[in-house]
């Protein structure tokens, strides 16, 4: 029996347990730090989910917030944090998922990092990813970030690293950011819930320019609730408990926005499954399906090679320091840009239709599959082709990106076991300023068919844990 079967610990906690046992002083914020650090330790060798881990600073912070004398305004009281390696941390580099690519140590923390700190967090790290964000598929010349529940697997990109560490309770909760499903899809592979805020809510400040206004930050979690706790602190909004939403009307598609790519049958039982507990909580759900202009996919496609361009220039690189495929995609940003493919006439039309989508069919919100095949091995893709990328990449993930392009809020719940005992999950899509509709249709998915909060194996709430309690 492993000794954190037998000895309390508050690894597998909640960030709201957590808080929660801070601000009671049934623990320090110390004691919880030093938890987790010691389970960093032992189980992140066989993930590579941290890039660099700040131990004694950890502590030291953890202290501060124990020796502040009103805790009670802290949301995240002495909770661990991890930051994704693309968004300032000061006094560290800023990797951003390779050697290559990092810049100088951070004089400051970036605004989002300085909330998760005004709200109580410690920030013990920051987490893999893959170069320059542009892969769900994360690892890089040092090392392949694995999936918890089945390390053979990818747990997804960009934010992999923050996905796995969550998965497998290495922190409760964890920072990323979404630039065409970059949370949702690390999320989806990983059975957590994340959420992509709308265009605005939380400052973005990424890059060189926020990838044409597609990126936005948020967190990874376990449950619902510290998903909504995440969400406030980074949007800067006062603390709101959720309201299960009353009879909404839900618009449910399979079809892929991705022309000749399917979802494959676990995804497709998972909407299913997602579509009876809607109408378990009273819901109605009717047939609806957004029409994915072909121009659409290119757009996207385009945009994803041109934020690239745009990043390496604005970071005085050269392309031969990159890897491989992205080397490529580089190249391919930098020839679209000179055609003049990407353009915001063409994202602000879509923006224009999705919005219209819900008035038009009527519906409060959009049910679609989060992934439409399993997540891709783990293995070295940063050595592998740009086609060979791009290939996996599209073939298994293709419903995340639209949503970005159309500045919308979604979120990606899990809803069960595929038959290889990895998690399914389904994506939900609102209209601007849905984000907290959207986590309450969450919270019911989550009373009615709670999931496994950790991956097999890594620590669960249970025998010996004080947060059982």
């Amino acid at each position: 029996m492993a000794v954190q079967d037998i000895m309390p610990t508050w690894v597998g906690a909640t960030a709201k347990q957590i808080a929660r046992g801070v601000r009671r002083g049934d623990v320090s914020a110390t004691q919880v730090v030093a938890d987790h650090l010691d389970h960093i330790a032992r189980a992140d060798a066989d993930l590579a989910a941290f890039r660099a881990v700040r131990g004694g600073e950890a502590i030291t912070e953890a202290e501060k917030v124990d020796e502040q004398e009103d805790l009670a305004n802290l949301p995240l009281a002495g909770v661990p944090v991890a930051v994704k390696e693309n968004t300032p941390v000061a006094g560290l580099p800023t990797w951003n998922g390779s050697a290559a690519v990092r810049t100088a140590v951070a004089e400051a923390d970036h605004e989002v990092v300085r909330r998760l700190r005004g709200a109580g967090a410690v920030i013990l790290g920051v987490t893999r990813m893959p170069e320059l964000g542009l892969w769900a598929l994360t690892d890089d010349e040092t090392g392949v970030t694995c999936n918890p529940w089945d390390r053979r697997r990818t747990p997804g990109g960009s934010s992999g690293g923050a996905a796995a560490a969550v998965a497998a309770g290495l922190v409760p909760i964890a920072h990323g950011n979404d630039g065409l499903g970059s949370i949702r899809i690390p999320a989806a592979c990983c059975g957590l819930v994340g959420l992509k805020p709308g265009r605005g809510v939380v400052p973005c400040q990424l890059g060189a320019e926020d990838w044409f206004g597609l990126t936005e930050h948020g967190m990874l979690t376990t449950t619902v609730a510290d998903a909504a706790v995440g969400f406030q602190v980074l949007a800067g909004r006062r603390q709101e408990k959720l309201v299960p939403p009353s009879r909404l009307r839900v618009g449910v598609s399979l079809r892929s926005p991705v022309r000749g790519v399917a979802p494959d049958a676990p995804n497709r039982d998972a909407v299913a499954a997602a579509g009876r507990l809607l109408a378990a909580a009273g819901h109605d759900t009717v047939p609806a399906d957004p029409v994915y202009p072909t121009r659409l996919g290119l757009q996207g496609i385009a945009t994803w090679f041109a934020a690239a361009a745009a990043d390496v220039q604005a970071a005085g690189l050269e392309r031969r320091v990159l890897q491989r495929r992205s080397r490529r995609h580089v190249a391919l940003g930098e020839w679209a840009q000179r055609r003049g493919y990407v353009r915001e006439a063409d994202r602000a039309a879509w923006r224009e239709r999705s919005v219209n989508f819900f008035g038009d069919h009527s519906v409060d919100l959009l049910l679609t599959p989060a992934l439409a095949g399993p997540p891709p091995e783990a293995a070295g893709w940063s050595g592998r082709s740009w086609v060979a990328n791009m290939t996996a990449n599209i073939r298994y993930a293709p419903y995340a990106a639209p949503w970005n392009i159309a500045g919308l809020p979604a979120i990606v719940v899990p809803v069960g076991r595929r038959p290889d005992g990895l998690p399914v999950a389904v994506q939900l899509v609102g209209p601007p300023g849905s984000e907290l509709l959207l986590l309450g249709v969450a919270g019911q998915f989550e009373m009615q068919a709670p999931w496994q909060r950790h991956a097999p194996g890594y620590p669960r709430v249970g025998t010996g844990s004080p947060a059982a309690a």
